[in-house]
């Protein structure tokens, strides 16, 4: 199992959702994605997104307004 972190903080979307998007077709089945994000927005959209898509999501408050979206790869 691999984990790998992308750091969008500072961008606004759709630019955390496409990233996170374009480096989970990357990863193999089991591989966690970690998306380090500060604008409401993402930390919205990359979660539904994910869970629509299938896979296990974790959110996170790691400072005020800043959160990371742990996400496995199910699929």
């Amino acid at each position: 199992m691999n984990e790998v972190v992308i750091d969008c903080l500072g961008e606004a979307c759709p630019v955390p959702l496409v990233k996170a998007q374009n480096k989970l077709k990357e990863l193999a089945v089991g591989d966690v994605l970690v998306v380090q994000i500060d604008h409401s927005c993402a930390m919205k959209n990359v979660p539904e997104w994910a869970r629509k898509d299938g896979h296990n999501v974790e959110v996170e408050e790691v400072d005020d307004g800043e959160w990371e979206v742990i996400i496995e790869k199910t699929h």
